[in-house]
């Protein structure tokens, strides 16, 4: 299992890091491509250049780190040693599973902070600065209270969480994927509500978007006859405290749904402009994408569970990666297991990125047959200008990491439909 699991993680590093080289060449273009030399200015091109040649440069580094800590780690039996070292450094009976476990957790997650620390910093305070995406606000005090918050958070929130977790796969017996899967179904919906009103609010300030133009044009959007959206609370929140990219996004269950806009997306674009964006968000939604995403995910994951419950008893998959005190540990079994499922994941991932593209060409078409053609592409087009988005990007790149079409298929997507809704007009 050990020498299987590096070999994908070596062959998949070298795959992923030959198609960020692919990218990384055409970063270097000067000259605007014919297709685009319409659409975006020369200085706005040269500027998405910089800055992505930047973040690919970066990014081939720090993948190159992370291989080599991660397979140093599992070469040199690092985990078996914290494992084994927990109970001794703490005092604990090597049968609390419970508080070994946390414990576990919480020394291996400080450890990945401190290594991924560095890094983080010079991608923000660096790059994004460099490039002009780093708010005046977000200084080294922020950065670091932020930080505490989040391992806050994953203490408050992830300690019972995984206790559950834990429990449940000990009293659940041969079927204990199916009561994990309940769990764990309950807690994603939990979630999707907690986040945005509870989680959010501690790094975000949301207030109500303020009666506006803005506000009823949307509220119209929503309740006109062919989308019906059940829309209870518009917000706004500032995204620019840390960051000029921009965003919008929504959530809610049944008839309580709510749009939450990022203020730098109302800086940055026109009334119309966020409103057809809001129709192709809106989209989503009426086409069931979300729903059937929600089914999509659900199914996975009983999948994995179940693949899980084979291996979780297996002693050779354990004394593989060094582990010989397997009573107890349920947590190693799943870390270990999640190591061996890795080529399934990254199979299911292409196939879920080519699922996306596909949604988000429907989601396009939906705006475009409400009559937003016109400024769901002069939107998408300030989108990809203002975040300096991918300007040439390389087909075999793109079709395995970017969930959205490359910018020049969506825009030639959308004159098609609106000239076909205009001929059958």
């Amino acid at each position: 299992y050990l020498q299987a699991t590096l070999a994908f993680s070596v062959a998949a590093y070298l795959f992923e890091s030959y198609l960020d080289l692919r990218q990384y060449k055409l970063y270097f273009v000067k000259e605007r491509p014919s297709n685009l030399r319409a659409l975006i200015s020369e200085k706005r091109f040269l500027r998405s250049q910089e800055y992505n040649a930047d973040k690919m440069r970066f990014r081939l580094i720090t993948n190159l780190f992370f291989e080599i800590e991660g397979t140093l780690c599992t070469l040199c039996f690092v985990y078996p040693f914290l494992w084994n070292g927990v109970p001794e450094w703490f005092g604990l009976d090597r049968s609390s599973e419970l508080k070994r476990s946390l414990l576990f957790q919480a020394v291996c997650m400080i450890l990945s902070k401190m290594s991924r620390i560095p890094f983080s910093l010079y991608s923000t305070f660096v790059i994004e600065d460099r490039h002009g995406f780093k708010s005046d606000e977000m200084t080294l005090g922020l950065y670091f209270s932020d930080l505490i918050k989040e391992l806050a958070l994953t203490a408050i929130i992830g300690a019972p969480l995984m206790c559950a977790f834990i429990s449940l796969i000990r009293w659940g017996g041969k079927w204990f994927y199916l009561y994990v899967w309940a769990f764990m179904l309950t807690v994603q919906f939990v979630m999707m509500f907690l986040y945005p009103t509870l989680i959010q609010p501690c790094f975000n300030k949301v207030e109500p978007l303020p009666e506006s133009p803005l506000k009823t044009a949307i509220e119209t959007l929503a309740s006109r006859k062919d989308i019906q959206f059940p829309l209870k609370k518009l917000y706004q929140i500032d995204g620019s405290k840390r960051s000029s990219h921009s965003n919008a996004y929504m959530y809610g269950f049944c008839n309580n749904k709510r749009i939450v806009l990022f203020d730098t997306l109302i800086r940055q674009s026109t009334e119309p402009e966020i409103v057809a964006v809001l129709a192709h968000e809106l989209g989503h939604w009426k086409l069931s994408h979300t729903l059937k995403n929600l089914v999509i995910g659900a199914l996975q994951m009983l999948a994995m569970l179940w693949l899980f419950s084979q291996f979780i008893g297996n002693e050779e998959l354990y004394r593989s990666f060094g582990f010989e005190d397997t009573e107890n540990a349920t947590i190693i079994g799943l870390m270990l297991f999640a190591s061996v499922y890795s080529p399934i994941a990254h199979a299911t991932g292409l196939l879920m990125t080519m699922w996306s593209r596909k949604c988000e060409f429907e989601a396009d078409e939906f705006a475009v047959n409400l009559g937003y053609a016109q400024y769901l592409r002069s939107g998408l087009i300030k989108l990809q200008e203002e975040n300096l988005g991918t300007m040439v990007p390389d087909w075999l790149y793109s079709s395995y990491h970017h969930s959205h079409p490359p910018l020049i298929q969506r825009l030639a997507a959308i004159d098609s439909g609106a000239k076909a809704l205009a001929k059958a007009a």
